[in-house]
């Protein structure tokens, strides 16, 4: 469910659907509109926003239920996620089918999703006041953010109830070399982040060189300089492409250290996966950007897709290194706990 919310929520920003619907309604807002009358007052209430002022002026009621559709499912299914959630621990919790220390890490789990659910109101908030016309780039980052977060706890809570103990490999040196290429990759996901609220793709909408630069004119054209990593599309754009060759490059030295290590069959079984991934992935960013030329608004076209296909892999190479990092450890001390 919340690999489907991660892939909703792209759909969402894709079809710059977010700022549909222009109210939180926890409990009420899970019923749509069921009249034309009802359908007429939530367009109108739409087009008090920026986004149709400046933007959608030529929106019908029909051009309206589409946007409205993306963003009331992708709220939805927040709300199923909560109520699967609650439904689960409290009749497993009566039952008595968890273990003590399962119950902790389930509570932070929860409250994980609950700070998701508020940050992605105050992302949408963003967009609903003056000339803005999409949610802020640097509040749709860490809506992202927050949400891999979200699935690696819940990735890492499933790794330890389901592999053994014994199937661990303790590799200081390569924990260490893991631990650096997550913390890698969840930097160029901020970024990738950062380029989709920023619409940066189309910006340079070449490769490899950028506006025919390896490194662009306005790179650093903002002052204080540190602005520029969030605010100048060049910039980010500029990171981003790099970051992904500077993983390429990691994952290929881990791949090798790796293939060394005999000691954990599950390791030796999966240890090209994230090679493949990596490549794919830069494989679906380089398309992503070449396709960014035939961007249509309103409009889901091959940019659309390739972008969406790129959120993927990418959610799946996340996955992929939280599951090295879960079978290679520092020390044997988790072992006893």
């Amino acid at each position: 469910m919340l690999i489907i919310q991660i892939l909703l929520g792209g759909i969402t920003r894709l079809s710059g659907s977010g700022l549909s619907i222009t109210e939180w309604e926890v409990l009420t807002g899970t019923i749509p509109p069921l009249s034309e009358s009802s359908w007429l007052l939530e367009f109108e209430k739409y087009k008090q926003t920026p986004q149709f002022r400046l933007l959608n002026t030529d929106f019908t009621l029909s051009d309206f239920k589409f946007i409205y559709f993306w963003e009331w499912i992708h709220r939805l299914w927040a709300r199923l996620m909560g109520l699967v959630f609650a439904v689960g621990f409290v009749f497993f919790l009566l039952k008595k089918y968890f273990r003590k220390e399962m119950v902790r890490p389930l509570l932070i789990l929860f409250l994980l999703g609950g700070l998701q659910g508020a940050v992605g109101w105050i992302m949408v908030a963003s967009g609903l006041t003056g000339d803005a016309v999409y949610v802020k780039p640097t509040r749709l980052a860490l809506h992202f953010i927050l949400a891999m977060g979200l699935i690696g706890y819940t990735f890492w809570f499933a790794l330890s109830l389901e592999i053994k103990k014994g199937a661990v490999l303790v590799n200081k040196k390569l924990h260490i070399i893991t631990l650096s290429i997550v913390f890698v990759l969840c930097l160029q996901l901020l970024f990738g982040a950062l380029m989709a609220g920023h619409k940066a793709a189309a910006a340079a909408a070449t490769w490899p060189l950028i506006q025919e630069r390896w490194i662009p004119v306005n790179f650093l054209q903002s002052s204080p300089a540190w602005i520029n990593f969030i605010e100048n599309k060049l910039t980010v754009h500029f990171v981003h492409r790099n970051l992904a060759f500077l993983l390429v490059v990691f994952l290929f030295i881990w791949s090798r250290l790796a293939a060394a290590e005999k000691e954990s069959k599950l390791l030796q079984a999966t240890r090209f996966l994230p090679v493949w991934l990596i490549l794919l992935q830069a494989f679906l960013g380089i398309l992503t950007v070449l396709s960014a030329v035939k961007i249509i608004p309103n409009h889901w076209g091959i940019f659309e897709w390739m972008a969406q296909l790129h959120q993927l892999v990418g959610l799946c190479l996340f996955l992929c290194m939280v599951f090295m990092l879960y079978l290679i450890r520092a020390r044997k001390s988790f072992l006893t706990s």
